[in-house]
């Protein structure tokens, strides 16, 4: 008779084995987000730029180090995030992350709700009193303000009575400035008759929100943040302006008066750079 292991009880040792390869086979979380930037066409800059996540920890994340993160909420934040950006479903990856860092994270904000909870005093009815003295010191002083009006127009009435220049002896009054009014964005018509030695691009949300950047000649930032539908920016340089549109399908293009015709996907990220000779066929 044999006392040693049957083949079936040596089975799930196998299993596991099996699954332990699989595991080792699957591409890291860094790695998957890394190469789904580089398919995209973008940078590192670019994708800090557009989510803002810092750069070092955009860095460490493609290399599996989640320590910059600063704990598990804000790595699974970050990943979801940097997800998005570059196009990918975030749910196998915190899947992923969940399985190599003990699952989820523990509800720790439930704890300060609580506490708030049990200190919370008990409500009290409203102090009728203290609205009462409130309400009879506001009846007061409305009726102080009106005598006192009166008083003024009755000695006004007199100075006129006497045959004195009403307000001569008041004392000079300053006109207050005007603020100054925001510099309305060029019409249609203004970029049409824009310079022919710059070149003048505007940017247009018409059907949705989209992550805008903007650069001139020299690659300084002009403009970095998000257009809501209906929300329009123009942009002029003296011989060059460089463009990132996050979601190019819903961005209507004018370069130097004309607009441009290409068929941006919704959602695809679109790198452009138009110079005082383009379009070259409107």
């Amino acid at each position: 008779m044999s006392i040693g292991n049957s083949p079936e009880d040596e089975r799930p040792f196998e299993d596991e084995r099996v699954e332990d390869d699989r595991e080792e086979a699957r591409p890291s979380i860094g790695r998957v987000l890394q190469q789904a930037r580089i398919a995209a066409g973008l940078t590192v800059d670019d994708i800090s730029s557009a989510t803002r996540v810092r750069m070092n920890i955009v860095h460490a994340i493609e290399a599996d180090d989640f320590t910059a993160c600063g704990g598990d909420v804000y790595a699974r934040g970050h990943i979801r995030t940097l997800a998005k950006a570059v196009h990918l479903d975030p749910a196998p990856l915190l899947a992923q992350y969940g399985g190599t860092h003990g699952g989820h994270p523990a509800p720790t904000p439930a704890a300060p709700l609580f506490e708030a909870e049990r200190i919370r005093p008990e409500r009290r009815g409203p102090n009728w009193t203290a609205a009462m003295v409130a309400a009879i010191v506001a009846v007061i002083g409305f009726v102080g303000f009106t005598m006192f009006q009166g008083g003024d127009d009755s000695a006004g009435e007199a100075n006129v009575a006497e045959g004195s220049t009403p307000g001569a002896s008041a004392s000079p009054t300053t006109k207050s400035k005007k603020p100054a009014e925001p510099k309305p964005e060029p019409s249609d018509s203004a970029i049409a008759a824009a310079p022919q030695d710059k070149v003048t691009v505007r940017v247009a949300a018409a059907d949705g929100r989209s992550w805008i950047a903007a650069k001139d000649h020299n690659g300084r930032m002009i403009f970095d943040g998000v257009l809501k539908q209906g929300d329009s920016k123009t942009f002029q340089d003296s011989s060059k302006v460089h463009l990132v549109l996050g979601d190019a399908g819903a961005i209507d293009l004018f370069v130097n008066g004309k607009k441009i015709e290409d068929d941006f996907q919704p959602g695809s990220v679109e790198r452009l750079t138009y110079t005082k000779g383009d379009p070259e066929a409107g």
